[in-house]
C-alpha cells in the first residue's frame, strides 16, 4: 500500500511540473522574453559590455598599466579644449534637432495633404538623404563646400556675393556642420510625424473647424497635442544620435579649425586613436552619459505625466 503511494506520488511530481512549465509558456510575457532574447545578448554584447570596459578604461594612465582612479577627469576639467567640446556639442545637437523637428513637421504636413497616389512617390523622394549612408553624403558636402570649387561659392557670384570660407572659418564650419546634419536627419523625423499625423482622428479638425479655429489654431490645439509624445520621443531618440554623431565632423571639417568644430565623438577619437591616450579618450566619451542621461530623464518624465493625464 505504501508502496502504491508513493509509485503515485512520484508519477504525480513530474505530471505537476510538466504543468507549471506549460503554463509558464503560456504566458505572453515569458513568450516575450524569449522572443527578445537574442536582442538582448546582442545589447550586452554590443553595448553594455563596450560601456563597461570603457569605464575600466577611463581609471586608467596611458600606458593602461597602472589604476588612477579619477584623475583623467579631473585633467579634462582643468583643461579649456575639453569645455569648449562640452559647449559646441550641446549647440550642435540641440540646434540640430530643433531644426530638423521643424523641418520634419512642415514637410509632414506637406506630405500629409498630398493625395494619396502621390504619397508614396514623395515619401520615397523625401526619405533617401536618411537613406544614404551618412559618410557618402558629407563627402558629396565637403565637394559643396570646397573652398576652391564650391557649388555654393558659384552661385553666390553669379549675385555678386563674394566666397564664403565654409570650413576655414569657425562659425561657418559649425553652421556648414549642423546643415548637413539637419539634411541628413530631417526625413527621419518626416516620417514619424507623418505616422502621428495619420493617427490624428479627422472628428478632431472637423470639430474645431466647427467651433471656428483657424489653420494656426487647428496645430497648435489638436495636432501638437496628439502628437506630443511622438514629438518627445523622436526629439530624445535623435539627441542621442547627434550627440554622438563622428562621420560628419570627421569628414566635413575634422574638427578644425583650431578644434572650433569638435564634438565628444571627434575629440574622444583624436585623443585616444590619434594621440595615443586611450584612456583620456574614453573619459571624454563617458561625459555624453549624463548629459542625455539628464535630457532622458525630463523627456521621459513629460511622456509619463501626460500618460497618467491621459
Amino acid at each position: 500500500m505504501v508502496d502504491a503511494v508513493i509509485r503515485r506520488s512520484e508519477v504525480a511530481v513530474p505530471a505537476r511540473r510538466r504543468t507549471g512549465l506549460r503554463r509558464t509558456m503560456q504566458r505572453k510575457s515569458t513568450v516575450a522574453f524569449l522572443m527578445a532574447l537574442p536582442l538582448i545578448l546582442l545589447i550586452a554584447v554590443f553595448v553594455v559590455y563596450p560601456a563597461l570596459y570603457s569605464l575600466h578604461l577611463a581609471t586608467l594612465n596611458k600606458s593602461m598599466e597602472r589604476f588612477v582612479g579619477l584623475d583623467n577627469f579631473f585633467f579634462l576639467f582643468k583643461r579649456e579644449t575639453f569645455w569648449m567640446v562640452v559647449q559646441q556639442s550641446c549647440i550642435f545637437a540641440i540646434t540640430a534637432v530643433i531644426f530638423k523637428a521643424i523641418i520634419g513637421f512642415i514637410v509632414a504636413h506637406f506630405v500629409h495633404n498630398v493625395p494619396a497616389k502621390g504619397q508614396r512617390k514623395w515619401r520615397g523622394m523625401l526619405l533617401v538623404p536618411w537613406v544614404i549612408p551618412p559618410a557618402m553624403s558629407t563627402l558629396a558636402w565637403l565637394w559643396l563646400f570646397d573652398p576652391s570649387y564650391s557649388a555654393f561659392n558659384w552661385v553666390l557670384a553669379l549675385f555678386g556675393i563674394g566666397p564664403v570660407p565654409w570650413t576655414g572659418d569657425a562659425n561657418w564650419a559649425r553652421l556648414s556642420v549642423i546643415l548637413v546634419n539637419v539634411w541628413i536627419g530631417a526625413p527621419f523625423f518626416m516620417i514619424m510625424y507623418l505616422a502621428a499625423l495619420k493617427s490624428v482622428p479627422e472628428q478632431l479638425y472637423e470639430a474645431a473647424a466647427i467651433d471656428g479655429a483657424n489653420w494656426w489654431q487647428r496645430i497648435w490645439f489638436v495636432t501638437l497635442p496628439m502628437m506630443r509624445n511622438i514629438i518627445a520621443i523622436t526629439a530624445l531618440f535623435s539627441l542621442i544620435v547627434t550627440f554622438a554623431n563622428f562621420d560628419i565632423v570627421r569628414i566635413l571639417t575634422a574638427g578644425g579649425p583650431i578644434d572650433r568644430t569638435h564634438v565628444f565623438a571627434t575629440w574622444a577619437f583624436w585623443l585616444g586613436i590619434q594621440g595615443g591616450d586611450i584612456p583620456l579618450g574614453a573619459s571624454v566619451s563617458l561625459f555624453m552619459v549624463p548629459i542625455l542621461a539628464v535630457a532622458a530623464v525630463f523627456i521621459l518624465r513629460d511622456i509619463s505625466k501626460r500618460g497618467n493625464e491621459a
